[in-house]
């Protein structure tokens, strides 16, 4: 006969490959799957974000050179660089949010007790979520109206607004979700008492957590090198 496992021990789970990591205990796995769920998001919205300005940024320098040596313009860079900076703003919203870049003033959030900072930060996700909603709504509202009139910009081009503006809506589109998921995921935390991971995910970022980060960014830099 086997043993009986001692009480003083801590539970783990069984693993497996879709499991949490061995060793690691039951409670962590969640907020660990979510969070690695999470960067791969945030790893294809940086993507997009920074193959649509590396675009625009050979674009400018094609029609600088163009304008220089052979006096022709495409006349089109001004507007295509405002496309970017529309589509490009609303991929950092979502980025800004997965990454708790967005800038909150938290100067005496410390000084509450643990329940209140969490209500208070659930607060905040929540409605952020709501704002992402309502200019999501916005949006599309903007939407209908171009292509009921047809409009078209006001440049050489002529283009129909119609395009750019539902890749505009897409990207806020996608910042909307990110946020109401992250408000329902907030809102379940606080009312089941998770009041540690709701602090954990959705409190600024402290200063050893930005040092943190900035620290092993370098490092990875230094071994990619």
């Amino acid at each position: 006969m086997s043993a009986a496992p001692s009480k003083n021990l801590p539970r783990f789970v069984a693993t497996d490959r879709s499991g949490p990591a061995e060793g690691r205990p039951a409670g962590q796995a969640a907020p660990q799957r979510h969070a690695l769920r999470m960067e791969r998001v945030e790893t294809v919205l940086g993507t997009l974000f920074g193959v649509i300005f590396l675009a625009l940024s050979v674009i400018v320098t094609v029609e600088t050179i163009s304008r220089k040596v052979f006096n022709f313009s495409l006349q089109g860079a001004d507007e295509l660089g405002g496309y970017a900076l529309a589509v490009g703003s609303t991929l950092a919203f979502s980025l800004a949010l997965i990454g708790r870049a967005h800038i909150r003033v938290d100067v005496f959030q410390d000084c509450f007790p643990k329940r209140m900072q969490a209500w208070l930060n659930a607060f905040s996700i929540i409605s952020l979520a709501a704002f992402g909603l309502f200019i999501g709504w916005n949006a599309i509202q903007v939407l209908i109206d171009t292509t009921s009139y047809g409009s078209t910009a006001p440049t050489p081009w002529a283009t129909p607004l119609v395009y750019p503006q539902t890749v505009w809506l897409i990207s806020l589109g996608a910042f909307a979700a990110i946020a109401t998921a992250y408000g329902l995921r907030a809102l379940r935390m606080l009312l089941s008492g998770d009041e540690a991971n709701l602090l954990r995910e959705f409190s600024p970022k402290s200063v050893k957590e930005e040092v943190k980060e900035e620290l092993d960014d370098l490092a990875k830099r230094q071994q990619e090198a």
